[in-house]
């Protein structure tokens, strides 16, 4: 009897699902795409009402043989790939290349790989959506002609390499405006007039901050200002004005979207938005679990809804009320409002199922698969628990006309905070603030008024948390071109990383200042989210996809004429080191390429000769006493070595500090953790550290 072929994209799916299915299925791998654009040329007819030429991607005709050879054999296929407008592209090409009937019932797809998701897919197949996929073609299509009539005009103008496109160019212009806001900063001084407190007869000092004078607010300037109210409040007594008690509720979090989920982990975990979405694709493929074999983890991906299904808040509701008892569980299960524009195709991320607890089956998982999926369960089982309640208070204190505030919190019960609470950017934790019992009345004791002095800060470099959430907010791109557009950004050079900030290079402020000037429509904010709102209507049948690019194309091609004629020539000096090329005699040049930064002879092609760029730390080496340097992985990630590698294999993951361990003698590193600086031994053993600065 002839089996039933399931075709997914990757061999991790495949095992998970071949699991479920039994002997009448069989299920094969495309590895991804099978069909593209060529890479070589535009691949898109322009004289022909923009026609997409599709080729077969290099290296995929072994794969296709086999699955065609396999299809004629079943005596039905099903198209299993992701849920998503990339998805449905994936299988509309696979049916074209397998010569099946895109309008047959050959189409499924699922939210969650586990047993009873893919065996209901399984019941209700359907035919390609064309809609999906003509939204992902028009994308595609519009992404293409923009990145390949604008990039050879970078190369003939400035260098070769260079890149442009619709949304890394809106978010290279995102990141170069905040460094400008920077640049241009002028800190104003103002000041912050602090009382220190206490009652008669006590000795709990409290804090209450000036607020201003017969009740209306006063920002203090300067120290003039300052030492006037000092001088005037000298002798003066204090008496309780007003006291205020209340009780405030903070509800959790929502589970996670793809957004927030690569703004969590990177705030938490130190992940950037590649690294989370490839472990998220990991886990919700399947991993294989001791004593189940392949299973998915977690639900699909790429998703911008808070959504849950029924089933999953019920299982979740009943966990919380056996784990933590009724007070955790609401009395109506929590609801979350989607943001503005959301598709809500897909219900939010969330663990397959809520008993499989991470402390579980952590020895199954890699260590960051594990923390991965450590934080999506517990932000989804936290948002399903009851708010996290704080006793308030707020003390008003006069002295003579002028009025300071006292305010304090205290958490009476956990909530959802017993499990998790969300991260912050500014990296400082809430804490409880308790204040004495007073009353309306009662004098006080000033024990001090301490002034401070304080400059206003300029905004913050983006990190690709907060750059990950500007974009969203803004409606520029979607859920899957977060991670691939910041990927972009640094590789091609336009943007560096700094620990965790972003910062532009010379290069990306002059392709920016040219994109700006000659090319404003492209990466003007509104008209890129209303295009992610046009192709929106594509996928919903509204609007047909050429139409997209007919409108568009006409404009475009007069700016592009214009801006090839207006550019000038740019040259950009390449950086000179002072590190001296052994082969020519000449001070090596540093250059950008796909792993970061290097030195080159400046005699290429005729000297070929590079070197890593290395960073040096005023730190000798503990096992040769050699310099420490800075280096790179391939994928990017910092790392400290010894500067006479390979004759020292000294490497650590954190920057080494000059002073050895007083416990155990041997070496020392600098670890940061949600902004506090620490010094730890690195003998794993010692566990000896400190937060005392030390030299680096």
């Amino acid at each position: 009897m002839a089996q039933n072929l399931v075709i997914v994209e990757s061999p991790a799916k495949a095992r998970t699902i071949k699991k479920f299915l039994g002997r009448n299925y069989k299920v094969e791998a495309s590895m991804g795409h099978v069909r593209d654009l060529p890479k070589s040329q535009l691949g898109v007819d322009i004289d022909n009402d923009f026609e997409p030429k599709y080729i077969t991607i290099r290296g995929k005709g072994e794969i296709l043989k086999k699955l065609r050879k396999e299809a004629q054999s079943a005596s039905q296929v099903f198209l299993a790939t992701d849920p998503d407008r990339e998805g449905e592209a994936i299988s509309w090409h696979l049916a074209h290349a397998l010569k099946i009937d895109a309008n047959s019932s050959c189409r499924i797809e699922f939210n969650e790989i586990t047993k009873t998701a893919v065996k209901e897919a399984i019941k209700k197949p359907r035919p390609i959506n064309k809609n999906l996929v003509d939204a992902q073609q028009a994308r595609r299509v519009l992404d293409r002609i923009v990145g390949y009539q604008i990039s050879p005009l970078l190369w003939r103008k400035i260098r070769k390499g260079l890149s442009a496109g619709r949304v890394q160019s809106v978010a290279t212009r995102i990141i170069c405006e905040r460094e400008r806001e920077i640049q241009n900063f002028i800190p104003e001084e103002y000041w912050t007039l602090v009382g220190n407190f206490h009652k008669t007869g006590h000795t709990q000092i409290f804090e209450a901050n000036f607020y201003g004078r017969n009740g209306k607010k006063v920002e203090l300037k300067n120290q003039q200002q300052v030492e006037t109210i000092i001088k005037e409040l000298n002798g003066t007594d204090f008496v309780v004005d007003e006291v205020k008690k209340g009780i405030k509720k903070r509800n959790p979090s929502p589970p996670f979207t793809t957004s927030t989920l690569q703004q969590e982990a990177s705030r938490k975990l130190g992940f950037t938005a590649q690294k989370t979405m490839m472990l998220a694709q990991q886990l919700y493929e399947g991993i294989d679990i001791e004593g189940e074999g392949s299973v998915g983890l977690i639900t699909y991906i790429r998703t911008d809804s808070t959504r849950i299904s029924n089933d999953a808040q019920q299982e979740a509701l009943n966990y919380i009320l056996s784990k933590y008892g009724k007070d955790y569980r609401p009395d109506k299960p929590n609801v979350f409002r989607g943001k503005k524009g959301a598709q809500d195709a897909h219900e939010a991320i969330r663990p397959t199922s809520i008993l499989r607890d991470p402390e579980l089956i952590k020895n199954s998982l890699k260590r960051d698969q594990y923390r991965l999926y450590k934080l999506i369960y517990q932000r989804f089982l936290a948002s399903q628990m009851t708010p996290a309640v704080f006793e308030t208070m707020t003390i008003t204190i006069k002295g003579k006309e002028y009025v300071f505030r006292a305010t304090g919190s205290r958490k009476i019960f956990q909530g959802y905070s017993v499990l998790y609470e969300e991260g912050r950017d500014d990296a400082q934790e809430e804490k409880d603030i308790d204040l004495p019992e007073v009353e309306s009345g009662e004098k006080l004791v000033l024990k001090a008024l301490v002034p401070n002095q304080h400059f206003t800060q300029p905004p913050p470099r983006y990190t690709e948390a907060s750059l990950v959430r500007t974009l969203e907010e803004m409606g520029i791109g979607r859920p899957s071109t977060y991670a691939p557009t910041i990927h972009t950004i640094t590789t091609r050079g336009y943007v560096e990383r700094d620990k965790r900030t972003l910062i532009p290079t010379e290069l990306g402020f002059i392709v920016n200042a040219l994109m700006t000037e000659y090319f404003s429509d492209i990466v003007d904010y509104e008209f890129t989210a209303d295009m992610e709102e046009v192709l929106d209507k594509v996928e919903e049948g509204e609007k047909y996809w050429k139409d997209i690019i007919r409108e568009f194309y006409p404009s475009f091609k007069k700016l592009l004429d214009y801006a090839d004629g207006q550019i000038p020539q740019i040259e950009i000096k390449e950086e000179e080191s002072d590190v001296i090329c052994e082969k020519c005699g000449v001070n090596m040049v540093i250059k950008t390429g796909r792993y970061g930064k290097f030195l080159a002879c400046p005699n290429f092609p005729e000297c070929r000769n590079t070197k890593p760029l290395l960073e040096e730390l005023d730190v000798p080496c503990p096992k040769c006493g050699s310099n420490i340097v800075t280096r790179k992985t391939k994928r990017g990630r910092k790392f400290y070595g010894c500067s006479q590698y390979p004759e020292c294999d000294f490497v650590s993951w954190d920057p080494p500090v000059k002073e050895s361990c007083p416990k155990c003698g041997e070496f020392m590193v600098e670890k940061n953790y949600r902004g506090t600086k620490t010094i730890s031994c690195s003998n794993n053993d010692c566990k000896y550290k400190m937060k005392k600065e030390m030299s680096r």
